[in-house]
């Protein structure tokens, strides 16, 4: 178990405010590129139809779905846009339309995973509570996940669940995007947003999952150092995978006002001045947390290891 955690130890008060601070270009920024690779993706596929083209944009598409859910993530937590209205319509409309969540709905339930990490009451922990397991079951979850299994579970339960009330703005979505790409000439294409949603979405988020606490050196731990992970990743992760610095998960953990897009930076200065020392945290892309979720034989909980 490490030794209690003072925040004072690492960041004086003035430098958390600084990281804590909301940049709106930078926001609207990540906003635009998300949505104009959304946009990218399908002009790719309709301008020159083949396999390849189509596999790309499926790809792109499940990465970009993560991203706006990771953006209606940090408008949750209000930090994204400095003006909380413009978090509570970004992260409800232009983000949590397109993946059917509500972010008010999603702010209550995730504000309790945060609140009690590392603790029973985590509502997040059944996801990873059985990491490591073995590799063959590690590729059953995988193989489950990329040939549609997961979600086509996941989107009947959506479906079964769906009240207009709740689940107009999904609604709208998808009548607008069937609408805009009959009105280009290419209806098919919104067969793309499907076969990503159903295929790539539910592989990347697993993968996203352990990384953040599935190979964790203690879930039941108290420190963030001990029950969530980061992961450095390349830039093709990046497209594909971990977007708009979700990877930095160890360091929203701690310092859950602080916008995404200043967790790189803030990740480096707390490496200089030894946040992570003595503590085994940190992944070097998602291969490597594979690998550290899976082995041949693996016990069914990870287990602690000294500061």
């Amino acid at each position: 178990m490490a030794k209690p955690l003072k925040l004072s130890d690492y960041l004086t008060k003035e430098e958390l405010q600084e990281f804590s601070k909301a940049s709106d270009m930078r926001a609207l920024g990540i906003v635009f590129i998300n949505w104009g690779m959304i946009a990218g993706a399908f002009a790719l596929a309709i301008a020159w139809p083949n396999p390849l083209t189509i596999l790309a944009a499926i790809l792109i598409l499940g990465g970009r779905q993560l991203g706006l859910g990771v953006i209606q993530h940090d408008c949750s937590h209000h930090a994204f846009f400095s003006n909380q209205k413009v978090n509570e319509f970004v992260g409800h409309w232009l983000s949590g339309a397109a993946i059917n969540t509500s972010v008010h709905a999603y702010r209550a339930y995730h504000l309790k995973h945060h609140k009690h990490a590392g603790t029973p009451e985590d509502p997040d922990k059944w996801m990873v509570k059985d990491y490591p397991i073995t590799r063959e079951r590690l590729r059953r979850k995988l193989m489950r996940d990329i040939t549609g299994r997961t979600g086509v579970r996941d989107t009947w339960r959506q479906i079964k669940a769906f009240k207009l009330s709740k689940n107009h703005p999904w609604l709208i979505f998808h009548i607008l995007l069937l609408g805009t790409l009959t009105a280009v000439g290419a209806p098919w294409a919104y067969l793309l947003w499907w076969a990503a949603n159903l295929t790539v979405y539910p592989l990347i988020v697993r993968i996203r999952q352990i990384g953040e606490h599935g190979v964790a050196i203690d879930r039941d731990s108290l420190d963030p150092r001990e029950n969530t992970g980061t992961t450095l990743i390349s830039w093709w992760e990046r497209l594909l995978i971990g977007p708009n610095y979700v990877n930095f998960h160890l360091e929203h953990h701690h310092f859950a006002a602080v916008p995404g897009y200043n967790l790189p930076k803030l990740h480096a200065l707390l490496k200089s001045r030894g946040y992570y020392d003595g503590f085994d945290c940190i992944a070097t892309g998602y291969l490597d947390v594979l690998r550290r979720a899976s082995s041949a034989s693996a016990p069914a909980t990870p287990q602690p290891q000294a500061a």
